[in-house]
């Protein structure tokens, strides 16, 4: 028997465009272990430009960066901070990171 909650959250077949996915390398992030090195970035300033797979931690001002897309809803985790983040739709209609807790 189908449980009617998992329908309603399931995604209908199609109706949501797939991911993008991408190739990370280590960007000599050395405040994380070796292993995790690729998910994170320093903040180069105000001319600094996210890609659709980053988004900028508000506690620490770190980078952090996924092998897919981020979309509105997404968690990531700051390791850095130790922040659980919410990714968000801002203002001018980029990607932000709000503290979940």
């Amino acid at each position: 028997m189908n449980d009617p909650l998992q329908l309603e959250d399931a995604p209908v077949a199609g109706s949501e465009t797939p991911r993008l996915r991408f190739l990370l390398d280590d960007s000599g992030f050395d405040e994380v272990p070796k292993k995790y090195r690729r998910f994170y970035r320093k903040w180069r300033g105000a001319g600094d430009v996210l890609a659709p797979n980053e988004v900028i931690c508000p506690v620490c001002k770190v980078v952090i960066r996924s092998t897919r897309e981020l979309r509105v809803g997404d968690r990531v985790y700051c390791m850095p901070c130790m922040s659980r983040l919410v990714v968000m739709r801002a203002e001018d209609g980029t990607l932000e990171a709000r503290v979940a807790y």
